[in-house]
């Protein structure tokens, strides 16, 4: 297993949500991203301070890391996405099928968020104008919305991208 060493402790993390699915279904319909976004951050929104507009950060966010796996997935396996919860902080634990030849890339992907040049490499990135690859769509969601990502290897062909999003604390 490979995580980066600044690892937050789960141990305060307490389980909100969580939805499995085959990924040859997943990846049937790329609608699957923004209606499993939607609904998943609809379903943890309701006790937040603003509802809706928690609801349309978190369903961003979400949607950004499905279309990250939906890019690089493989149909075999599954994909498992758990949404936990501390104070104002959602986590998320997306896991799913990653052939070997991809698991470095996102191992680097994962470890330039971490980078002190990460904001200039994203602003580099975004305006290329070229469509966002898995390192910029988790550049952005670090720059834009505070988020901590490390990664987890469980199995030889898969990944676990964990993202904490402080989603409630960034709403005014």
């Amino acid at each position: 297993m490979h995580a980066s060493s600044d690892k937050p402790a789960d141990v305060a993390f307490q389980p909100l949500l969580q939805f499995e699915m085959e990924m040859a279904a997943f990846l049937s319909d790329w609608q699957h991203c923004d209606q499993l976004s939607t609904f998943m951050a609809r379903m943890i929104s309701h006790n937040r301070t603003d509802p809706v507009r928690h609801s349309n950060f978190f369903s961003f966010a979400l949607n950004e890391l499905l279309e990250v796996s939906f890019r690089d997935g493989s149909p075999q396996g599954s994909i498992d996405c758990t949404v936990y919860r501390r104070d104002a902080t959602e986590r998320v634990k997306l896991s799913f099928t990653c052939p070997a030849g991809q698991q470095e890339s996102y191992r680097e992907a994962v470890s330039r968020t971490h980078e002190k040049d990460a904001t200039k490499r994203y602003h580099s990135a975004i305006s290329m104008g070229q469509t966002p690859n898995r390192e910029t769509i988790l550049l952005d969601l670090a720059i834009n919305f505070d988020a901590r990502l490390h990664l987890e290897e469980p199995a030889p062909a898969s990944i676990t991208l964990v993202v904490d999003l402080p989603v409630e604390g960034s709403i005014r």
